[in-house]
Order: C-alpha cells, then structure tokens, then sequence
C-alpha cells in the first residue's frame, strides 16, 4: 500500500515538474534571417530560403527569445509580399492565421486562409491546433472566428463565415454531457474561460449582425442569457455584466439607424410569429414589450420611443382612484356632506347595526373590478408565461394584491352568512358593537387584509410615476432601497435573535413572577389597578418572541431600562442584562443603522447617475 502511494506521488510530482519546450539559442545565420524579415528586405529572405533548403545549415521555422517566428514578425510589420514568400517557400504556418486575426490583418488572413484550405487534410488538426500548448499564444478554445469575434472585425468575420466558419455554441453552465465534465475534471478553470470566450464572440456586434435575422431579438436574448450566466458564474460576474451592456448597446445602436416614425413603428411592431405590420394599423409594440420584458433599459429609454410609451403608460389611474375612495368611506362622506336627512339617518342606522350589512354599491363597483384585474393578470400570464411573468417584482404586488381581494370576497360572503343567521336566532345581535366581536371575526379579518389589499393598490401608484422624470428616479430608488433593507434585515435578524436567545435566558424567571404579580386576581383577569406596572413588564422577556420584539422596538425608543426592573432581581443578573441590552443598542444604532445608510445612499447614487435610463 505504501508503495503505491509512492508511486501515485512520484506521478503527480513528474507531471507537476514537466516544463515547456522553450525557443531554442539561435545561430547567426538564423538571426540574420529574422533580421531580414523584420526589416523588409525581400532579396535577402529569398537568398537565405533557398540556400536553407539545400544545404538545411539553419532551421527556418526558428523563433526568436520572444517566441515570434517568420511569419509573425512578417504579420506585425504588415509586409504581406514577406508573408506570402515564406508560405510558398514552405515557412510553418502554425498559429500565424490567428496572429494576423489579432492584429485584424486583413489581407494576410486572406492568403493564409487559401493555404490552409490546400495543405489540410479531411480528420486531421488545422495548423493552429497543432501549436504546443504550453508555448502558443493562444489557448486551445480559440478559433479564427472566436478571435476575429473578440476584434470585432466585421470584414474578417465575413470572411470566415463566407467559408464556412460557425458560430460557436456555448454548452449550458449546467451540462452534463461527457465532453463538459472531461473538461471540467481536468482544467475547471479552462473550462470556465472557455465559455467566456464563447460568449465574447457572440456578443459581437458584427458577428451578431452578419450571423441573425433578427439582430435585434438575438441581442435582446443574449443580454438576458449573459445576465444569468452572471449571478450563475459570480466569479465571472463583471465580463459577463461588461458583454450584457455590450449586447444592449448595440440594440440601441440599431435603433438609431431609424429614419423616420415609419421605420420605428416597424421596428417596435415587428413580431416574427404575426404578419407584418402595415402603416395605419393598432400598434401592438410587440417589440416594445419584449425590450420591457429582457429589461432592456437603455433600449426603451431611447427617445424615439419615450414619448410614445409615456402615452400609453398612465392607463388605469382612474381604477386606483376608485379603490382608494373605497377604503376612505367616500360614499358615507358624500352623504354626510350633500345628502338629505332621511338619507344621514340611514347612514347613523347602518353604523349603529354593525353586523349583517350587506356591501355597498361602491363595494359591488369594486367586486367587478377586481374581477377585471384577475382576468388581466391571468391573461398575462397565459400569453408571457409564468417565468417572463414573476421577472417583473411588481407582478408580485398585483398577484398578492388580487389574492387579498379574493379572500376579503369569501371572508365576507361567510361574515354575511353567519351574522344573517345569528340575526334571525336573535335580532338583538345586529347591535353588538364592534368591541365585543370575537377577535377573529370573518368580518374583520376581511376588513384587515382589504386594508392591506388597498394598500398594495396605492403602491401601484408609485410605479405608473417611473418614467417621470423628478419622480422616476426616487420611485426606481425605493424599490432598490427596498432590497437594501431585505438584505440588511438578514443580517439585522441575526444580530436580534441572538441577543433576544440571551436576555430571554437571563430574564425569563423574573419575567415570569412579573406575571404572576399581574394574574394575581381569582379569576386570572389581569390587575390593571394595582399591578399596572407588573403587567405591561412581563411579556418583554418572557420567552425568544417577545424579547426579540422588546429589542427590535428598543431600536426605534419605545423601551427604556425600567424594563430591567424586575420582581426579584439581584444585581449582578441586572448587570449583565444591561450589559447585553446596552451592546446590543451598540451594534444595531451605530453600526448596522450606519451601514444600512451607506447602503441606501450608494443605490440612490447609482439611480440619481443613470436617471435617464
């Protein structure tokens, strides 16, 4: 067994220690030869060419300390009559082809790209894959046209694509197939950078516009893929973010190619699975929605556009405004104000008779529309699908919003119900005040999550003013403070439930006979009277909750240290409380309150800079 240890050992330790073949010294004649070629002189290349093939006295694929060989330094002075002797003299081409590429020699790709169609052969490796791998310039997973992608050279794309070049495909970052995990067993970092390379040549421009039919749609696609491929590989966050503005820059590019209203109304209607659009038709902006769905902000910020979807944008206004009047009891109001006597007595009859109301016309009004906003939100979802439709977070507050008002309609079908039955049991119940209600009434419950419901209604508000431009920014920044806050809150929950799990098993037994001071009384009603003080003691620290509701309501005053006052307390105890209530102000007042801040002032900053987008 030790021996086989030995030897696994000694193989990494031998595979570990094998060093690249480095360029070789060079001989006189061969530095005359470089010499030559690096200074243009023709004649004298062509003499030492042929005088080398006779009498084989130095080597004329030599490279020099650097690793540049014939052909390259041909390549970077440009001197293609230099590149062209030394093919046809029988110079290794080796990755010559893709250093003409990198430094978008176009003329020399050309000629090399001839070569290479006579000398290769059917099943064997090109020129640039026979290069060893430890001395190349370039990593195996680049190719003529992943190069010529990463320049951006639209006439070398062409090029190669006029002779059959592909595009390259990227595999799911998730594939399983045997080449990706070989791949990924050997080298996990090539593997990844592989895939970079892949994505930085199809968010070329040029690649894009010579390789799409719908250059637009594809750059919409490739800058949503990008932005997943960025929180799915964080290590490559910041290139994939780079290629995404890359990608969206472009569309915006080809948007300012639009010469008049009528090649922007194609632009923004075209849709390849519906007829095309014809001048006068409804304007369905089928591209317009999908830039909105891939978030393709500087897209639908363009000018061009604004004007046309800050028509369209304000639709629904009147809806909210009906809500809203619903929720401040206008119809009662109204009557109150303008309404004859007969009619402010049956409003004081109806407050009077709190159970068994049926609902009001501005109740019915609203049943209906919530019924539209169901069926408009279903509709969205059947024609955009459930994933495109949750990508949007204000379809979380429309769904949460329709799902409050479903439940407030059943809650109240079986208040009305019940009251009407206890009612006709007993007439006198129609009269019970509010006060007296069991906690869980159907009905309040209803009248608590229709609050709720209105008040994601009036948030809605605050996005139809997006694209305002004094209110868009602050209203685009709330929504990013807002997941400042969520996050910060993770960090923040820790930090309580933490010193609430400490102070709860510090305190709970004086909290306890706190208790037993306040349900002193025979019949385990709480003394208010005498024990008032005992009473609102208790519950700080009584188990885990309520001591992390103590300390979250600490941060905003609401609790003072008589609350460390305890029935029966020594001192030592009370220190130690203090202690821990103290540190904990400490962290969460000057240190979390500070960071949250900073957090919040960053993400204004970042939308104040880009407002226009």
């Amino acid at each position: 067994m030790a021996e086989e240890d030995t030897d696994i050992e000694a193989k990494i330790t031998k595979k570990s220690l094998i060093m690249p073949n480095l360029p070789k010294s060079l001989s006189i004649e061969e530095k005359k030869y470089l010499l030559a070629i690096e200074r243009g002189d023709m004649g004298n290349v062509r003499r030492m060419l042929q005088k080398a093939h006779r009498k084989k006295h130095f080597d004329i694929n030599c490279v020099d300390s650097l690793g540049r060989g014939a052909l390259t330094i041909a390549i970077d002075q440009e001197h293609l009559e230099m590149v062209e002797l030394l093919v046809i003299m029988g110079v290794e081409t080796k990755d010559a082809l893709l250093h003409a590429i990198n430094v978008e020699f176009v003329e020399a790709v050309e000629l090399l790209l001839e070569h290479e169609e006579l000398i290769h052969k059917e099943g064997e490796p090109y020129s640039w894959q026979k290069v060893d791998i430890n001395t190349a310039m370039f990593t195996p997973d680049i190719t003529p046209l992943i190069l010529a992608a990463h320049r951006n050279n639209y006439e070398i794309l062409k090029i190669l694509l006029d002779r059959g070049a592909t595009v390259p495909m990227p595999h799911d970052i998730k594939c399983g197939c045997d080449e990706c995990i070989k791949e990924s067993e050997e080298d996990y970092l090539r593997h990844s950078l592989s895939r970079l390379n892949e994505y930085k040549a199809l968010a070329s421009p040029s690649l894009i516009a010579l390789s799409s039919s719908d250059p637009i749609l594809t750059a919409f696609q490739l800058s949503w893929e990008l932005r997943n491929l960025a929180f799915a590989e964080p290590e490559c966050k910041s290139e994939y973010m780079d290629l995404r503005k890359q990608c969206q820059q472009f569309a915006v590019d080809l948007l300012h190619q639009s010469r008049s209203s009528q090649e922007l109304a194609f632009i923004l209607n075209h849709d390849p699975d519906s007829p095309p659009y014809e001048e006068g038709e409804h304007m369905k902006l089928a591209r317009l929605e999908l830039a909105i769905q891939y978030k393709q902000k500087k897209f639908v910020s363009h000018p061009n556009i604004q004007q046309l979807l800050a028509a369209i944008w304000y639709e629904g206004v009147p809806g909210f405004l009906l809500l809203i009047l619903v929720s401040q009891r206008a119809e009662d109001q109204i009557i109150e104000l303008f309404g004859t006597e007969a009619m402010k007595e049956d409003v004081q009859e109806k407050r009077e008779k709190q159970r068994g109301n049926p609902p009001t016309i501005l109740e019915y009004v609203v049943l209906i529309y919530v019924i539209g906003f169901i069926f408009e939100e279903t509709h969205e979802i059947y024609l955009e699908g459930m994933r495109s439709y949750l990508r949007n977070l204000w379809n979380f507050i429309d769904f949460t919003r329709n799902f409050l008002y479903t439940a407030v309609f059943f809650l109240r079908v079986a208040a009305y119900i019940q009251q009407t039955s206890e009612i006709e049991n007993d007439p006198n119940t129609a009269y019970i005040r509010r006060e007296k209600w069991h906690a869980f009434d159907p009905q309040l419950i209803a009248e608590g999550l229709f609050a709720a419901a209105n008040i994601f209604s009036a948030l809605k508000l605050v996005h139809l003013f997006s694209i305002n431009p004094h209110l868009g920014p602050l209203q685009i920044s709330l929504g990013r403070m807002v997941i400042d806050i969520v996050k910060f809150f993770f960090i923040y929950s820790l930090v309580l439930f933490a010193f609430a799990c400490g102070l709860n098993q510090l305190l709970w037994y004086f909290s306890d006979l706190e208790r037993q001071r306040c349900f002193h009384l025979p019949n385990g009603e709480p003394d208010f009277d005498t024990a008032g003080e005992s009473c609102m003691k208790w519950r700080r620290f009584a188990n885990v909750f309520e001591s992390s509701q103590s300390l979250f309501w600490a941060s905003f005053g609401m609790v003072d240290l008589a609350s460390f006052e305890l029935t029966g307390i020594k001192t030592y105890t009370r220190f130690w409380g203090l202690l821990m209530f103290g540190s904990y102000s400490v962290i969460n007042v000057i240190v979390l309150l500070n960071l949250l801040i900073a957090m919040m002032s960053n993400s204004y900053a970042m939308i104040d800079v880009n407002c226009n987008l």
